[in-house]
Order: C-alpha cells, then sequence, then structure tokens
C-alpha cells in the first residue's frame, strides 16, 4: 500500500462513518512516519483502521470498504474495520501517534500509531506474518 491510498482510505472511511478521525493499528500504520517506507513493509493491501471516537462504527468500514466489497474490487486495497482490542500495544501509544491529514483526506484524520507500536504488537501477535514484518523493521 502507498500513502497516497491510505489517505484515500480515510477519507472513504469518514464518507462511509460520519466520523472524522481514525486510529490506524497494524502494518500499514508505518506510512505515518514514513511515507516512503520500504517496500517489504508495504505488501499489504488492507489499512486496519476503526473511527477514534465511535469504535463500534467499525462494522460500517468492514462492510463498505473491507476485503471483497466493491471498494476493494475497484482499486484492490481495502480497509478492515478494527476495535481497540484487536492489536496489543504498550502503555502510552496514544502519545505516539503520527498525524495524516492533507488535502487528499477532505479533512479527515488518520492517527498512526507509532512504528516501536506497531513492532511490539506485531510481537505479541506472534504470527508468522508478524515475525516476518519485525525482520523488515
Amino acid at each position: 500500500m502507498r500513502r497516497d491510498q491510505l489517505e484515500h482510505i480515510i477519507r472513504a472511511a469518514a464518507d462511509v462513518t460520519g466520523e472524522h478521525e481514525f486510529i490506524i493499528i497494524g502494518s500499514q500504520a508505518i506510512l505515518g512516519q514514513y511515507p516512503n517506507a520500504p517496500a517489504p513493509l508495504l505488501i499489504s493491501r488492507e489499512a486496519d483502521l476503526y473511527p477514534r471516537h465511535r469504535p463500534e462504527l467499525s462494522i460500517e468500514i468492514e462492510g463498505s470498504l473491507g476485503s471483497g466489497s466493491r471498494f476493494d474490487k475497484t482499486f484492490t486495497y481495502h480497509a478492515d474495520g478494527v476495535s481497540p482490542t484487536t492489536a496489543t500495544l504498550p502503555e502510552g501509544w496514544e502519545r505516539r501517534l503520527t498525524k495524516i491529514q492533507n488535502p487528499n483526506t477532505k479533512g479527515a484524520t488518520g492517527w498512526c500509531i507509532d512504528v516501536h507500536d506497531i513492532a511490539i504488537a506485531k510481537y505479541v501477535a506472534g504470527r508468522e506474518k508478524d515475525q516476518r514484518y519485525n525482520k523488515e523493521l
């Protein structure tokens, strides 16, 4: 996924939910700090996010922008609507968020977790794909 694609997802999530702030977790959150991150860290075609103030609306993101949706079929990338409990994050992660807001997000804001917090969450999850990601970091 490229940074402009993540910005598109932020904008589309705002359109779908009526919310304007989103927390982005998972591998593609790296695009907040590193818009031109190395290709091996950007192989995922989905962004994991939830509305910051109304996480229960993640179901709307999943339905409209998720895997197999019209959005996914049109753009070949998608959003996974997740929850605040999806990732195990270290204390203080909220203070380390990186903001994505620009004309491409049309006023919506994506708050990306810090690269170190991504690594910790992936270490805790322990899946093979997470181990590969952390090795690339």
